[in-house]
């Protein structure tokens, strides 16, 4: 296919996104207005799965054994060399502030890219995959479908996040979450406070400890915890209390050995306090996002046809967290840019954000992602030269770190 053909390919895509838009600032709203969380994603699920059965002749719903996961298939020539391309859409909220993350921007951009690209399968080399992956927020989706081998045999993967910035990336750090259980003697707190052994002692101990060690951890480590039980009543000695922490850091390497330091920590307040305690770390870990350059050059030189100019991070734009999308860049090329939702300085995670992610900054989003996304999914199906730098550069990675899946 000569550049010229790629352009006008390129112009009735993007013009069959503008035929979908009203579809899909629909199916952005409805998810926002129904926000469900980790696992629950029941009628996103639902609504994303019945919008790609109008077009996709594979649709498998609650994929790789998850219900809320879903894989959309759409096959072209499989001619030597041809690839298969990968467009992630997330669509789970948080408690209490909903769709906070604007993960109904994520879903209906990639549900737009998805639709738009379909059509013009037939004549195309390679395949297009549209991963449904739930539970971004902490119950690690894509991890849980990377066991299962969703992501073996990827040459690309895509999606976009909402932000309050256009960027290239996000600067996302390891993490894992684990839960302290503290284990002491009730009693009496007035008339036999001799006889307790107070977990919330130790818990308060432990907390305090982590706050020193926080003093003694590298800048770009972060340590955050709540206190998830702390007693029954102010009469009686707490025999039981709960805490639940993120440990974060640069990555899964260097994840373990601070763990074990905030380990100790725990352990030490049990000791201290005559305590006992119980450490449960989630079984999964997030890891690092490795952006692929060479698939990243390709949004780029699309963002623009489309008017958007996604910046690199600076120490006034980065947005730090972590996301589960880190996992699959280590098991294909990937991509993980921000797309603006909303004005500089609101934060994700934040009610103010949420209300943006279904303003007309968020409708703008899903329309202009999808654009992108799409454009960029093509010329990875297309562009032999640029699929090479991607082989090439993946090569480069290394070797899995352990607990990736």
């Amino acid at each position: 296919m000569n550049i010229s053909d790629i352009a006008q390919l390129k112009s009735e895509i993007t013009l069959r996104i503008d035929q979908l838009a009203d579809q899909l600032l629909d199916i952005s709203h409805d998810i926002h207005s129904h926000p469900e969380t980790n696992y629950e994603e029941v009628h996103a699920h639902n609504l994303l799965t019945d919008a790609l059965g109008t077009q996709f002749s594979k649709v498998q719903r609650g994929a790789y054994g998850l219900e809320t996961a879903f894989v959309a298939q759409a096959s072209g020539s499989s001619s030597p060399g041809s690839r298969r391309v990968a467009i992630l859409c997330e669509y789970d909220a948080l408690p209490e502030i909903g769709h906070a993350c604007g993960h109904n921007v994520i879903a209906a951009a990639g549900l737009g890219a998805a639709l738009a690209l379909q059509p013009f399968m037939s004549e195309l080399p390679g395949e297009l995959l549209v991963f449904g992956t739930p539970a971004e927020e902490g119950g690690g989706g894509k991890i849980a479908m990377a066991r299962q081998g969703a992501f073996d045999g990827i040459d690309a993967a895509m999606m976009v996040h909402p932000a309050d910035f256009d960027l290239t990336s996000i600067k996302a750090i390891a993490i894992q979450e684990c839960c302290a259980s503290f284990h002491g003697s009730a009693a009496h707190a007035a008339a036999a406070p001799h006889l307790g052994k107070n977990a919330l002692d130790a818990a308060v101990q432990a907390y305090g400890s982590i706050g020193a060690l926080r003093q003694h951890i590298k800048p770009s480590e972060r340590i955050h915890g709540i206190f998830t039980h702390g007693g029954d009543k102010p009469n009686i000695v707490p025999h039981f209390a709960t805490q639940q922490w993120y440990v974060r850091s640069d990555s899964l390497d260097s994840l373990q050995p601070l763990k074990e330091r905030v380990e100790a920590c725990f352990h030490g307040a049990a000791i201290s306090t005559g305590c006992t305690v119980e450490v449960e770390w989630e079984n999964h870990a997030y890891a690092d996002m490795r952006d692929s350059e060479s698939l990243l050059n390709l949004y780029l030189r699309n963002a623009q046809i489309v008017g958007r100019s996604p910046q690199r991070p600076t120490s006034d734009s980065v947005v730090v967290g972590s996301t589960d999308m880190g996992n699959v860049s280590y098991l294909a090329p990937s991509i993980h840019p921000m797309i603006q939702v909303a004005p500089h300085g609101v934060p994700i995670h934040t009610p103010r954000f949420a209300e943006y992610a279904r303003a007309e900054e968020g409708d703008r989003a899903v329309i202009d992602g999808a654009k992108i996304l799409a454009l960029t999914a093509l010329d990875a199906l297309l562009d032999d030269v640029a699929g090479a730098e991607t082989a090439s550069e993946f090569s480069r990675i290394g070797p899995r770190p352990v607990g990736l899946i």
